[in-house]
């Protein structure tokens, strides 16, 4: 049984729980491998949350990992729900299998943080300026355009719905580069403004004139930060040529997370205003 559009965060717990307690209990992979009856990889798989959680296989490894009564009921209770597919598993059909992932994520993420080299990072877009940049790109027909737009909409409402923080950064740039004419670009424009009287949501913008800074020459980027100990922090990184890298190793993340808080440091205080392109921006 796998995950039909990409784990939640909740399946991702259980998942990393059961591979705490095996490692707790010193049983090696083959070991837990030989109670099931499976191959090791099958037991990976579970604790990397890339299949479903089957409550017999969950029991036997409880089992063999000597879980008492008391730790191993809101596991087998938690199954259920873990086994879920995610709200946007309506929206499967406009979405790759890299982006599942990460809006399982991001679902649950208490914090966003995302820069975009050189467009309005995508959690800020309107619907109009998605739309323009699908069509400039050839994206897809128009179906499927349209479900990428729905998609968007719900994540940015749920987003705001659960009070999640969204830190956004973006060059100056972004402003000057015309996406679906100047219309769409005022409306893109009012809503960046609009981002200062906004909970949660911090917007900064780095003029044309500021010197390079430590995220100059990085492709877009997105931190993810979930408030359950079993889930660490995910960088996801858009490189040329569609490649979409999602980074779980905390060094790494750590050393993106740096760069990002030294790129925002140098950047215009939230609040000032939009350089050139605007008249406001966000605060926190």
């Amino acid at each position: 049984m796998r995950p039909r559009s990409g784990p939640t965060v909740e399946h991702r717990v259980l998942a990393a729980r059961l591979r705490i307690l095996r490692e707790r209990a010193g049983v090696s992979l083959q070991a837990a491998a030989v109670a099931l009856g499976a191959h090791p990889a099958t037991v990976r798989r579970i604790e990397r949350a890339e299949t479903g959680l089957d409550a017999h296989q969950v029991r036997v490894l409880l089992e063999r990992y000597a879980v008492s009564a008391a730790e191993a009921e809101p596991i087998m209770t938690g199954l259920t729900a873990a086994n879920l597919p995610g709200w946007w598993h309506h929206w499967r059909d406009a979405m790759e299998p890299w982006q599942q992932e990460v809006i399982g994520i991001e679902s649950s993420a208490a914090l966003v943080r995302t820069w975009h080299p050189a467009l309005v990072p995508e959690l800020l877009r309107t619907p109009a300026y998605e739309a323009a940049l699908c069509r400039m790109l050839a994206d897809a027909d128009a179906s499927r355009r349209d479900r990428h737009l729905e998609l968007l909409g719900e994540r940015q409402r749920r987003l705001e719905e659960r009070g999640a923080a969204l830190w956004a950064l973006l060059p100056a740039a972004a402003l000057h580069t015309t996406v679906g004419g100047p219309a769409v670009m005022d409306e893109q424009r009012a809503v960046l403004e609009a981002a200062a009287y906004r909970r949660h949501l911090t917007v900064q913008v780095v003029p044309l004139d500021n010197p390079p800074h430590p995220m100059t020459g990085v492709p877009s980027l997105h931190l993810l930060r979930v408030p359950a100990p079993e889930i660490g922090d995910r960088a996801v990184l858009e490189t040329p040529g569609s490649r979409v890298d999602i980074i779980d190793e905390p060094a790494v993340v750590m050393d993106y997370r740096i760069r990002l808080d030294g790129a925002c440091a140098a950047a215009p205080h939230p609040g000032s205003p939009l350089p050139e392109g605007g008249k406001g921006a966000g605060k926190p």
